[in-house]
């Protein structure tokens, strides 16, 4: 995928899966966004190549859960 067309799935997705956390946890949204960007699923979502990128928010919030309770992360299988 060109640099740019995968930059903007970011700037669509990453916003969505941050209200999913504000809306699901006590946790305002500059805390959520922080610690988001700092997570693993995070920075695997920023490479390309993994392909995260085609996971629904719900999933990717569901993989950032599972990071913040157990510090593993399962991937979906496909």
């Amino acid at each position: 995928m060109e640099q740019k067309k995968f930059e903007a799935m970011l700037v669509l997705i990453v916003p969505k899966i941050i209200d999913l956390v504000v809306n699901n946890h006590a946790v305002d949204e500059v805390t959520v966004s922080k610690e988001f960007y700092e997570s693993r699923v995070y920075s695997l979502l920023e490479e390309e190549e993994t392909k995260l990128w085609q996971l629904s928010p719900l999933t990717l919030f569901n993989m950032y859960n599972e990071e913040k309770r157990t510090g593993n992360i399962t991937f979906p299988e496909g």
